[in-house]
């Protein structure tokens, strides 16, 4: 009877699967590496990092399978109760750039909705713009700081419809050719020159686009024990996900190949700027004359992408500093202050630093942004640059993990070799390191770099400044 209620290999690859990838990664890709040259990238990103990165998490989840605090929890555990406070603190500081970047994603996607075109949205100042941004943060952190998060399921609802559209676009546009011949396709050439990339400056600096895109799956973690064999099974479902990301990146790739020409999104920063900011709409939009319907697929997807972007950003706001907050381990290095809740339950003056943190990430683009599909650009790149940080402390954890091989037991091991396990612990870390550091730079835009390399110093410094003010708390006490 116990053995039917656990999830089979291949569920637990489609319930990773929604979690990990989306149609933003397809376009990313596409936009950043040339079009379908990013293929090769994919290929050696998923052989090279996802898949080893997937199957560690898989020992960490079933080492410490009744810990419920994910990464924190496991550096807890192998390293110590201070790093575990840093390993939360990484995971709330890397959503403040996230959370900035929401507001200006939800807007775009009314801006869709109700314009149809990408343009005049883009040609409006940057100064009303992100006052208008900051005028959407402020009200959803008011509504967080009410201890109401009515949009949380709306967030799931709209992150299950964005990937079905994903897979719908997909399947549409590779029946596009039959169903309409005419249709104004662009052919590619696979040759092997067009395919390899150049490996230059602008290639390594966007790696971290890539990293950023398949990140994650630490998710998933709870469900290893849970598995049916977990021995087996689990790396089953791992590899299985690999396959279905890879075939499902490279098919998007392809099928934007036939709809987009790489030259016209590098013939300028302020073309390539746009794509960015509007590259999926168009995507829907070019779907939707394909099948005669008009603009109806895109304003179906940008209804999707608006409600997830607002709820995403509620959640956002709360869930993460009530991981942090609420982490007993944790508490022992936050200053009393920030642990103040209010009479609707939500910690309010963490919400405040929310405010001052991703409001100051707002109104700095106001003196160096580009326009709004510039800012929307800088966002993207910002968050590449600071979200994979926290997978930093998922390989810290691994190799801790191994290290004290005689100290804990998982149902299931990634490898038995123990000097292939901390290669690879070491390698996925150093890949993260590397990606992000490069990822900061660039090229001809100052603005931005040091965007990229002030944001992660400041939320760094900051995290290690609230041990002290509580340490100083404890002695004047």
């Amino acid at each position: 009877m116990e053995s039917s209620k656990k999830i089979l290999w291949y569920n637990l690859a489609f319930m990773a699967f929604s979690t990990v990838w989306g149609f933003g990664n397809v376009l990313n890709g596409f936009v950043y590496f040339n079009g379908i040259q990013v293929i090769f990238s994919w290929v050696l990103m998923f052989a090279l990092y996802f898949v080893p990165y997937a199957l560690m998490v898989g020992e960490l989840g079933s080492a410490f399978k009744n810990s419920g605090g994910g990464v924190s929890s496991w550096i807890h555990e192998t390293i110590g109760p201070k790093f575990a406070y840093y390993a939360g603190w990484t995971y709330w500081a890397c959503h403040i750039t996230y959370i900035a970047s929401k507001g200006s994603g939800g807007l775009k996607a009314l801006s869709w909705m109700v314009f149809q075109d990408g343009s005049t949205y883009d040609t409006f100042p940057t100064i009303g713009v992100q006052l208008a941004t900051l005028g959407v943060f402020l009200f959803f952190c008011w509504v967080a700081s009410r201890g109401l998060n009515p949009l949380k399921k709306l967030a799931t609802l709209a992150g299950t419809s964005m990937f079905v559209m994903s897979i719908l676009y997909i399947v549409m546009m590779f029946a596009a050719p039959i169903i309409n011949p005419n249709g104004g396709y662009l052919s590619m050439d696979f040759s092997w020159d067009n395919i390899i990339p150049q490996f230059n400056v602008n290639y390594f600096t966007s790696l971290s686009i890539l990293v950023f895109a398949v990140g994650g799956c630490e998710k998933i973690s709870p469900y290893v024990n849970k598995v049916k064999d977990p021995a087996k099974g689990f790396p089953k479902g791992m590899i299985a996900l690999a396959i279905m990301v890879m075939v499902c990146a490279i098919l998007g790739t392809i099928a934007m190949g036939m709809m987009f020409d790489p030259a016209l999104i590098n013939g300028s920063t302020e073309s390539f700027n746009s794509y960015v900011s509007n590259g999926s709409y168009w995507a829907f939009q070019k779907l939707g004359e394909y099948y005669h319907v008009g603009n109806l697929l895109m304003i179906i997807y940008a209804a999707c992408n608006a409600i997830g972007q607002f709820s995403t950003l509620v959640v956002s706001i709360d869930a993460p500093l009530r991981m942090l907050l609420d982490n007993e381990d944790a508490r022992q290095f936050i200053p009393t202050k920030l642990l103040k809740q209010n009479k609707f339950g939500a910690y309010i003056n963490g919400i405040w630093m929310v405010v001052a943190l991703s409001g100051a990430i707002i109104l700095i683009q106001i003196i160096g942004g580009s326009g709004a599909a510039g800012v929307l650009a800088q966002l993207n790149k910002l968050n590449s640059v600071t979200m994979p940080l926290r997978y930093l402390w998922v390989f810290a954890a691994y190799i801790a993990l191994r290290k004290a091989r005689d100290k804990f037991h998982p149902e299931y091991r990634f490898t038995k070799n123990q000097p292939v396990a901390l290669v690879m612990g070491f390698w996925c870390f150093f890949v993260t390191a590397a990606c992000c550091i490069m990822g900061m730079y660039v090229k001809g835009d100052m603005f931005s770099t040091a965007l990229n390399v002030i944001t992660p110093f400041v939320l760094t410094a900051l995290g290690l400044i609230l041990p002290v003010i509580k340490k100083r708390e404890k002695t004047t006490v």
